[in-house]
């Protein structure tokens, strides 16, 4: 499965999120995931969140492993100030 596939998956699943899929090798992806929804969540939830739009793709194979990382809008945009290039 390619990054761009999987990207497309998790936004079908999670539509209250803006989804950010990288990994080159098919299997090994890092996700980041901004909502609104995880202001109100605990870090566990916030990865159950995330999961249960992966769970049928990890039991099939096709995703072998995940790094999740989860914001809220304002998260993401004060991390974007920290940022470089």
């Amino acid at each position: 499965m390619q990054a761009s596939e999987l990207q497309k998956t998790l936004e079908s699943k999670l539509t209250d999120c803006e989804v950010i899929v990288q990994g080159d090798d098919g299997r090994h992806f890092e996700i980041v995931v901004i909502g609104e929804v995880f202001a109100s969540l605990t870090p566990v939830k916030k990865q159950q969140y995330v999961y249960s739009g992966l769970n049928d793709l990890i039991a099939s194979g096709d995703v072998h492993a995940v790094q999740i990382r989860t914001f809220t809008p304002e998260q993401w945009k004060d991390a974007a100030q920290l940022r470089v290039g």
